[in-house]
């Protein structure tokens, strides 16, 4: 009788995103000139080549992108993840508030913290089509989107009934993040390696967290059993 294999998405996932936003930040902390070819090939791609202020695309679209990078920011996720965390404190989860917690506020902290390290300029070859304040690299919006979003997915889809519904959270949850991440390169706020660098940063994290809070719940569980 052969053994059935188990897959866990989290032992790929977490190791090439940490490699990838790693070799990001080695190349930024390079002068990024290696990136400089890419960043700003797909910066000028998005803009219409008689005037770098105008972005590809009907008038809509801009409006779409300005509203949607705008599910990203500090104000929106705080309210959101503020929200689920009284949610599940009324249903005594308390595991899923701890998650909610160290995703969020470590991620905020790593993210505001690389900021710093690498003081990364914003893109000067477009005009800016949203107010920025801090450093570049990486990027908040898409990093802690992919915190927010991806653990909140995960928390949600593991009470679905069906795979299929689990499937539609999850991939609800990373749509979100890659449409914030892209509004922030097509507004002109970010270079592209900037929101790759989040992205990674942000999905590693959230699942980082996740296994975690799991690993102290089982622990918790198991001295609560044998005491």
């Amino acid at each position: 009788m052969s053994r059935r294999l188990s897959f866990h998405p989290h032992r790929v996932v977490i190791p090439v995103c940490i490699a990838a936003a790693g070799l990001l930040m080695l190349l930024v902390a390079h002068d990024g000139g290696r990136l400089r070819p890419f960043d700003e090939g797909v910066l000028l791609a998005l803009r219409e080549p008689a005037d770098r202020a105008d972005p590809i695309g009907p008038f809509w679209l801009e409006i779409f992108f300005r509203d949607v990078t705008a599910l990203g920011s500090h104000a929106v996720l705080t309210l959101l993840v503020l929200a689920a965390a009284i949610y599940l404190r009324l249903l005594r989860q308390h595991a899923s508030v701890l998650l909610l917690a160290l995703s969020v506020l470590g991620g905020t902290a790593l993210s505001a913290g690389l900021k710093l390290v690498f003081d990364r300029p914003r893109p000067d070859l477009v005009a800016h089509l949203a107010d920025i304040h801090t450093a570049s690299f990486p990027s908040g919006h898409a990093m802690l989107s992919a915190v927010a979003y991806l653990t909140l997915a995960g928390l949600v889809a593991r009470v679905q009934p069906r795979p299929a519904l689990a499937r539609f959270v999850l991939g609800s949850g990373i749509a979100l993040t890659g449409l914030v991440g892209i509004s922030r390169v097509y507004l002109g706020v970010h270079w592209p390696s900037d929101v790759l660098a989040g992205w990674c940063l942000g999905a590693a994290w959230a699942l980082i967290s996740r296994i975690l809070v799991e690993r102290w719940d089982r622990r918790r569980l198991a001295l609560r059993t044998d005491g």
